[in-house]
């Protein structure tokens, strides 16, 4: 597998893509576990995410109801599209940890927008100072284009 690490560091970067009609974004404030889990299997299951799906309900929770983690969501007409997370970490860095769209959306033209709209509310948050995000050969075969369209610039590589 090739990992590869990609980071904004100014917000001036960013490359964004126009909206598309009919979609709607919106922060899930209320925090429920499940619903991230239920998020990461919808999308992350055509792309081999297998990471979280051993975790229990305790780590889970952990993870997805942290006070740094927020979750954004995309519908299409009432229907998940897809979804994205941003985790606040130290000295400025938010990591958008998870990215992608619903097996029945891809290839409709929303990942750039939703992307753009991940990057935008990242820089967003106070003291952000820099957005990182990974991709891997296994998620779509765009993904490394995407994040590259919208002006991330790839840092590191990692064959595992």
């Amino acid at each position: 597998m090739i990992i590869y690490y990609l980071e904004m560091t100014s917000k001036d970067n960013l490359l964004p893509k126009e909206a598309v009609a009919g979609i709607s974004i919106n922060e899930a404030k209320v925090k429920n576990f499940r619903f991230n889990r239920f998020l990461y299997q919808l999308v992350g299951e055509a792309w081999s995410w297998t990471d979280k799906l051993s975790l229990t309900d305790q780590a889970w929770q952990e993870y997805a109801e942290n006070d740094n983690l927020r979750t954004w969501v995309a519908y299409v007409e009432g229907s998940i599209a897809g979804y994205y997370e941003l985790q606040v970490q130290d000295e400025g860095n938010v990591e958008l940890v998870y990215f992608g769209l619903a097996p029945d959306f891809i290839g409709k033209g929303l990942g750039g927008y939703l992307l753009t709209h991940a990057i935008a509310t990242a820089w967003s948050l106070p003291g952000t100072r820099r957005v990182w995000v990974h991709t891997c050969d296994l998620d779509h075969p765009n993904a490394l284009k995407n994040y590259e369209a919208r002006g991330f610039t790839l840092y590191d590589v990692e064959h595992s």
